[in-house]
């Protein structure tokens, strides 16, 4: 799950810095869900899910499909 987030932020050429300021946290706190050092809290991973624009279980690991969900409503 981890890699998976690392890649994501990479893939946007984004520091942890810039991805701890959009989650509202510190960069040490951002660069702990990285790492795995720490859980991420559930409201932190749909953020992280949203701002990627896939799914949970793709950061999670319960899928490979990247696409994000469709928005029901």
């Amino acid at each position: 799950m981890y890699e998976r987030i690392r890649n994501l932020r990479e893939d946007r050429d984004m520091t942890q810095t810039q991805m701890a300021e959009h989650l509202h946290c510190s960069q040490r706190i951002y660069s702990n869900y990285e790492c795995g050092e720490v859980d991420i809290p559930t409201t932190v991973l749909i953020k992280l899910a949203d701002f990627h624009n896939t799914s949970t279980d793709y950061l999670l690991n319960r899928t490979n499909i990247k696409d994000a969900y469709p928005k029901e409503g």
